[in-house]
């Protein structure tokens, strides 16, 4: 059973690895992610990503709008597996919600939406703290090795994916950035005849008495290149 188990492991994160090489936005990974979990992890009913913000928790590409719920929830108590294993750096295991005491409110919020079990996997890279993989059982005590096993696994995986897709996103909003404040500073040299080292003091002078960022500052001054003075 356990070759069994290592093989369809390998041929499933073979699987997610080649489609995600196709895939060039954070939501699109993160929804690869879940439908793989609910596939794959013995027990899975339901399936979500909670991604970090600093102290905040923001649900992300639900399986079910119930996820949504649930994961919103945690958010707004403050408590729950989720936060428990963003907190801990862990992995959280609920067999049981009826006889779980960690977190009363949630359990019995949990319970009224048919959530039974649950399992809460920290998505990280070094340094980050991407978020968590929360997988959600309609029954009690449907998770067990096999299940701790894909979660983690997927877990990891899917870590260095989100971490290798946000990186890619930030560069290209770095180019799109840097674009804009060289169309800003051409705007600025040909209308009060500057150049360019005057025109990015310029910008950098309004972004900061403005108090907005110079990217914004930028865009507002390309957007209105075309107006009248």
């Amino acid at each position: 059973m356990a070759n069994e188990t290592s093989i369809d492991l390998a041929t499933t994160l073979g699987r997610l690895a080649v489609e995600m090489q196709d895939l060039r936005d954070v939501e699109s990974v993160l929804q690869m992610i879940v439908a793989a979990s609910v596939d794959v992890v013995p027990g899975a009913r339901w399936a979500g990503i909670s991604q970090a913000h600093g102290r905040n928790v923001e649900p992300r590409s639900p399986s079910d709008p119930l996820v949504m719920k649930i994961d919103s929830l945690q958010s707004e108590l403050g408590e729950g597996p989720c936060i428990s294993s963003l907190r801990d750096h862990r992995t959280v295991v609920v067999d049981d919600m009826s006889a779980e005491t960690r977190w009363p409110r949630f359990a019995e919020a949990a319970l009224a939406l048919g959530v039974h079990s649950s399992m809460s996997f920290q998505l990280f890279v070094i340094k980050d703290n991407l978020g968590a993989l929360n997988l959600y059982g309609g029954e009690p005590g449907v998770f067990d090795d096999e299940s701790l096993l894909y979660g983690e696994t997927l877990a990891q995986h899917a870590s260095v994916a989100m971490a290798d897709t946000m990186a890619v996103e930030q560069f290209h909003r770095a180019l799109a950035s840097r674009d804009i404040i060289g169309q800003a500073k051409g705007v600025l040299m040909e209308r009060f005849g500057v150049d360019a080292v005057r025109a990015f003091a310029l910008l950098t002078r309004l972004s900061q008495d403005g108090n907005i960022k110079l990217f914004e500052v930028a865009e507002r001054v390309v957007s209105t290149s075309g107006s009248s003075d």
